[in-house]
């Protein structure tokens, strides 16, 4: 063979076998996380749901994306819960487009990067959040419903999946509305009526809310030595109370900057101590007894004390 010849051969041998050896590769490429959904039994209305809500092409993309994938046992609790049928959920595209868009996130986040106990936001907006349990993690989506993590780390090529229990659903409640349905604060609910910050409360926020409790008013009552008509009736004291209760953003109780003067809306401060216990302005003590109440526009956090601004 002329030597011009065999490097002719080596180079044709060469290039098939590197054409060969990219083929084969191509074969053991990561699913995409819709590809995930249509490949698992588990996840067959997940599929459908995606589809039907036109977003299968962009959960297809390069991303990347992390996913919480509610098995089809999630979504029927979901239908059982709101009492409709799966043809119902997947004929309402706008409410399904919400709903799923709040499991993705815009980003790989593999369990290890999960930011427990803080404010995680999805492409549908809103926010959730995932906490440590003993039984494992846990996400609290914005209605206050609880899923828990099956499994973690499903890797896809755009991204990774995660599997829940239940199907997340976005906040519906303002942080006013939230209050109407716990009747524990019908007291406060009764003030901010009389106070005039209705309006201001389910607005866009958003703003973070240490709720006093009925029984915390009726303290506070037997302290000033006024019923309630009368402190209702003082709208000047009134509304500089309920603003001092209140703080411009949302603050998870992961982020409540423990031993720092903290302004409120207001004006005036307040610190919080790593027992979750309140000094206000007159040196009176609250402990916050309930954390992370979420809402449309923002936290309610709970306590058994009203606190009170300096005079």
């Amino acid at each position: 063979m002329r030597r011009t010849s065999w490097w002719h051969w080596l180079a044709t041998v060469c290039m098939a076998g590197l054409l060969s050896a990219c083929g084969s590769g191509s074969d053991d490429k990561d699913p995409t996380v819709v590809e995930i959904a249509q490949g698992d039994p588990q996840f067959s209305l997940l599929a459908e749901a995606v589809v039907a809500a036109d977003l299968a092409g962009t959960l297809s993309g390069a991303g990347p994306f992390t996913v919480f994938a509610p098995t089809n046992d999630a979504f029927a609790s979901l239908l059982t819960e709101l009492g409709v049928t799966k043809q119902q959920l997947l004929a309402d595209k706008t409410l399904l487009r919400a709903v799923l868009q709040y499991h993705v996130l815009g980003a790989q986040v593999p369990k290890v990067s999960v930011p427990v106990g803080k404010a995680i936001t999805p492409l549908q907006g809103g926010i959730f959040k995932i906490d440590s349990t003993t039984g494992g993690l846990v996400v609290t989506d914005g209605r206050n419903r609880q899923a828990r993590i099956l499994a973690t780390d499903v890797m896809a090529s755009n991204g990774v999946v995660h599997v829940i229990d239940k199907v997340l659903l976005p906040a519906n409640k303002t942080l006013v509305a939230t209050a109407q349905s716990l009747p524990d604060f019908s007291i406060l609910v009764e003030a901010v009526v009389a106070a005039g910050l209705v309006d201001t409360l389910n607005g866009n926020g958003p703003f973070t809310v240490f709720a006093p409790t009925n029984a915390a008013f009726a303290k506070l009552l037997a302290e000033l030595g006024v019923s309630k008509e009368q402190l209702l009736a003082d709208k000047a004291l009134l509304t500089q109370v309920l603003t001092y209760h209140v703080l411009p953003g949302r603050v998870l109780k992961a982020d409540v900057p423990v031993g720092s003067a903290i302004v409120t809306v207001q004006g005036q401060t307040f610190t919080v101590d790593s027992t979750l216990t309140i000094t206000d302005g007159r040196g009176r003590k609250a402990r916050i007894t309930g954390t992370d109440v979420l809402a449309s526009n923002g936290v309610v956090h709970v306590l058994d004390t009203v606190i009170l601004p300096k005079p």
